[in-house]
Parts: C-alpha cells; structure tokens; sequence
C-alpha cells in the first residue's frame, strides 16, 4: 500500500558491511574509474550539479556500500544516471509523452524524471517505491564514462547524508579521503545545485525537488506544472527530507541586519545575496552574486556554506534570495540548511 508515493511494505534491510580503506587517488583517468566500478567499488564523479558517489545501480552489493559510506538511511532512494534519452527504455516503463519530451529537449542535463522502474533495478535502489528517478547528466568526463560502462549509476552527492554537497574535487577528498578508492576530478560543478526532479502524477507534470533547472523552463515544455516538495522521513523522491544540505554550525535563514543584533554576542558568518554590509570586527562575509545573477548565487551557494562552516565563526546569518528562476532552489536549500532550528 502506497502513501504519498511510499511502499510501506518494502523497508530495505542489509547487514553492516566492512568497508576496505583505500589510498584515494584523484585524477581525470577514465580507465581507472571504470575498473573500479566494475569491480564493485564506489568512485566519486563530476557532474554539472554537484559531484556524484557513483556506483553500479544494477549490483545491490554495490548500492550498499553508498549508503555505508555516505551514512544514508536506506529509507532514501537514489538517482540512476544514464548516457542519454535511449536509455530509458531499458530501465523503466509507461512513460508519460511530456516526460518524453523534457529529456529530448534538457537531457544531456540537470533535469532528473521519476518514473515506473522496470525489475532490473534493485528495490535497494528506489527504497522500495515504484518509481526510479533517472538522469542524463552533462558532464562530458562523466558521459565518456557512462558510455563505457555496460551498466547505469547510482549516484547521490559524495559527501556524508545531510552534509553540503560537493561541488568540487577537493570537496569530496576532504571528506571521503580513504573511504574510496578514485575521485574523477571535472573540475567546479558548472551549476551546484542538485537536480530538478520531475514526475507525472494524477494526470500533470509534478515537480518533487526543485533544482539546477528552473520552473520556468519546463513550463515552457510542459505547461503549468504542480510543486509537491514533501519535507518528511518518508520522501517520495531523493532529496526531499527536511533537513539536509546543512552545515555543522547554527544557520539563521531570515533578516540579516536584524539577526545581527540579535546574535552580536557571537562571532558571525554572514551569507548575502549581493549586499556588503558594515560588519563587526572579526565577521566573515561572503556575496553570492554582487550583480545579483540568480545562475551565479546557485552556483556559489555549496561553496560558500563550506568555507564559512571551515571557517571560526560560531554561527551563520543567510537570508533569501529573490524567490524566481533558480532562486527558488536556492532558497529551498537555505530552508532545509536552517531547518534543525525548528
């Protein structure tokens, strides 16, 4: 019995595994990434949204070590990458024509569609529900992989469960460093922010996540589209818990100017849109986008919440950006970074 597209019935169960410790090596050779998944192992990935743990969706051995290495609940399902739009055929099923359509016109890219799997993916997989979220992704260094490879990717973001996500090489070293054995290093994430993803629900385009395409442009595709974005334990789609994308130290989402009075006994991280402030001594300031370019905010959000969690403030002051185009993903990470404040 479903609810809110959860299988309450299937709850994933595996055995505590060992993982082994490896000497991780980074570097941009294809060969040796592929040999490492095809032997089993998780290999951390560039993409055009963040850096992916990859490994083989089709072998339940390898999805468990994701989630021992990432410390992910198996309640959480994971995205499947695929070359290209043929693809679809072979791991999923009765799939909706304007489903269709937004692959042809945003795949190779940052567009994830959650659709009927077929039995080749494993329950582990899709935690049990009915549909599997699969994505193209546009990363030339990560095509040429996939196009190698005779099986598809897993691949959630390579970084510890509700930590904030890579959006560089260097990034996943500096948390998975002996966890995995290759890191294919693409350089910065062009967009850095997850995937939108899309599915067809009662009838209409039904968007789960918002992400690093905008509304507006599957609209353009699709028509006016339904925005179900569940915040709960039970997510219909990967990356919808309510708390996730978050740094270690306190986030206050709200007025800036007025947060700083309110918290001008502690040393403070701020986090601006485009404004520079007047600052205490001893605060640290970062602006996404001084000329106010939403492409730009999104693109230095993850970046920007790690070097003020690394850095020694006690707590960080964000506030909104304008809430259009992609700032409405931005801002849904901003809410889901502060959401332990709750």
């Amino acid at each position: 019995m479903e609810k809110n597209g959860w299988c309450h019935s299937f709850a994933p169960q595996f055995n505590k595994i060992i993982l082994s410790e490896f000497n991780t090596r980074t570097g941009t050779d294809l060969s040796d990434a592929a040999r490492w998944l095809r032997a089993g192992e998780c290999v951390a990935i560039p993409t055009e949204t963040v850096y992916g743990l990859a490994a083989n969706a089709l072998d339940p051995a390898a999805v468990v070590k994701i989630f021992e290495i990432k410390n992910r609940p198996a309640f959480d399902p994971l995205i499947v990458h695929v070359p290209d739009a043929e693809a679809i055929e072979r791991y999923a099923m009765d799939i909706s024509p304007l489903l269709r359509e937004l692959a042809r016109r945003f795949w190779p890219g940052p567009l994830t569609l959650l659709l009927p799997k077929r039995d080749v993916i494993p329950d582990l997989v899709t935690s049990g529900l009915p549909r599997v979220g699969l994505r193209a992704p546009a990363h030339p260094l990560t095509q040429a992989l996939l196009r190698q490879l005779p099986f598809p990717l897993a691949a959630p973001s390579a970084n510890p469960f509700g930590y904030i996500s890579p959006t560089t090489a260097r990034h996943v070293y500096d948390q998975l460093q002996g966890k995995i054995p290759y890191i294919l290093d693409g350089g910065d994430c062009r967009i850095g922010l997850e995937s939108t993803i899309v599915g067809f629900e009662d009838g209409q385009v039904t968007v789960y996540r918002l992400g690093g395409l905008a509304l507006e442009e599957i609209e353009r595709v699709a028509g006016p589209v339904r925005v179900t974005l569940n915040q709960s334990s039970n997510p219909a789609a990967p990356g919808m818990l309510k708390s996730h994308y978050a740094p270690r130290k306190l986030l206050i989402l709200g007025d800036i100017d007025k947060n700083l009075s309110l918290f001008s006994h502690k040393k403070t991280g701020i986090l601006a849109f485009r404004q520079k402030r007047s600052l205490p001594a001893g605060a640290v300031e970062i602006v996404l986008s001084e000329k106010g370019d939403l492409a730009e905010a999104a693109q230095r959000l993850f970046a920007a919440l790690r070097k003020l969690d690394e850095s020694e403030v006690e707590v960080i002051l964000a506030e909104p950006v304008p809430d259009a185009g992609l700032g409405r993903a931005v801002n849904d990470r901003l809410k889901r970074a502060a959401a332990p404040l709750e």
